[in-house]
Formats: structure tokens, C-alpha cells, sequence
């Protein structure tokens, strides 16, 4: 697999090397050594969530708002979806950029975040699945939302109409108040990736 860094410090995609003949593709979603070795980061899965959203979905911007060990690797499995990673990183030299990649189950292109980076996507086909391989699991009050339509923000969302949102997601409060209330992480460098 191919694992370039984005323009986030310490964010990642992952392009695999599918394996083709008549019975379709096959290809290493993630390897723990290459994942580890690559980001200088341990990443141990120690939970796994799917999604599943029809066309017009948004979902997000989450952040988990503890740095450490708070890392995920998104795959979309089904459909095809556009997706954005945000720097929510006080002190980060990214904070507030973000990062766009349309991911397809066909294409199997898997984003790396650490903690501290928020995630949003946008689904573009009825029964879009998506899969997240977390390193911490779930705990209740360390979730970070922010509203993904916040005109601060600049998410470059194609939206042809008003996106299917939950009500939690539709009453995130924006990027100055989360900033307002300290709750968003501070940024520390990520490792140096090994050689």
C-alpha cells in the first residue's frame, strides 16, 4: 500500500494495490507494521463502528478532544462518499485547514487521523457504508461536534440541496464558540515517521 501524509500534519491516506482478476478485487485495507512504522504512531484497534447513510447524508464534524491514543482509520466500504478531515488543533500550523478526498468502495482509499483532527463526510449514494477502525473506544462527553455548514470552517461540501443531517449534528455550535468554550485539543508534533 501506498500511505501519504496530507497537508494536516500527522494525517495520512492510504492507497491500497488491489489484486484484480475476474471475480472482481482484493486488497490490504491496513497492516498494523506499515501503519505504525509509516506514522511513528502505535495503532491498535480497540473498536470498530460502521455508518450507513443514504445520498444527501452528512454526518459530522467530530473530534474526539482527547489527543492521545485517540487515533481512526476511515474506509468507505459501500457507495462512495466526500470526505473532510479538519484540523481542530489549537497551536497546530494546519489549525482550521482541511483536507478533501472523495473515497469509493471500489477505489478502497482509507484516511489516518490522530486525535485532535476532526471528520465529516457526505454521502453521494443510497446505502453508503462507512467503516472506522478506532485506537480508543467510545467514552461518553469526549466528543467534540461542530457544525459542518459553519461558514468559518469553508467545508467545500457539493451540496445540491439541504443535506440530511441528525438533529445533534444540525445544532453543533460553530468553530468560535467551540473555540470560546477550550474544549478543542492542543497540538503536539506528531513522531517522525520511521525510516
Amino acid at each position: 500500500m501506498r500511505v501519504d501524509e496530507t497537508a494536516i500534519p500527522g494525517t495520512y491516506r492510504v492507497q491500497p494495490e488491489p489484486l484484480s482478476d475476474e471475480r472482481g478485487h482484493f486488497y490490504e485495507a491496513a497492516r498494523h507494521s506499515v501503519l505504525t512504522g509509516l506514522t511513528g504512531l502505535p495503532f491498535t484497534v480497540r473498536q470498530v463502528n460502521n455508518s450507513v447513510s443514504r445520498k444527501g447524508v452528512l454526518r459530522g464534524v467530530h473530534c474526539n478532544d482527547v489527543p492521545d491514543g485517540a487515533s481512526k482509520l476511515v474506509t468507505c466500504v459501500r457507495g462512495t462518499i466526500l470526505d473532510v478531515m479538519v484540523d481542530l488543533r489549537v497551536g497546530s500550523p494546519a489549525f482550521g485547514r482541511h483536507e478533501v478526498t472523495r473515497m469509493s468502495a471500489d477505489d478502497g482509499v482509507a484516511l489516518y487521523l490522530p486525535g485532535g483532527v476532526g471528520h465529516a463526510f457526505l454521502a453521494l449514494e443510497d446505502g453508503t457504508c462507512v467503516n472506522y477502525l478506532l485506537s480508543t473506544e467510545y467514552v461518553p462527553g469526549a466528543m467534540v461536534d461542530l457544525d459542518a455548514l459553519d461558514a468559518e470552517l469553508g467545508l467545500p461540501w457539493d451540496l445540491t440541496g439541504p443535506p440530511v443531517r441528525s438533529a445533534k449534528d444540525a445544532a453543533a455550535p460553530s468553530l468560535a464558540e467551540v473555540l470560546a468554550s477550550g474544549r478543542l485539543p492542543h497540538y503536539s508534533p506528531p513522531p517522525r515517521p520511521r525510516s
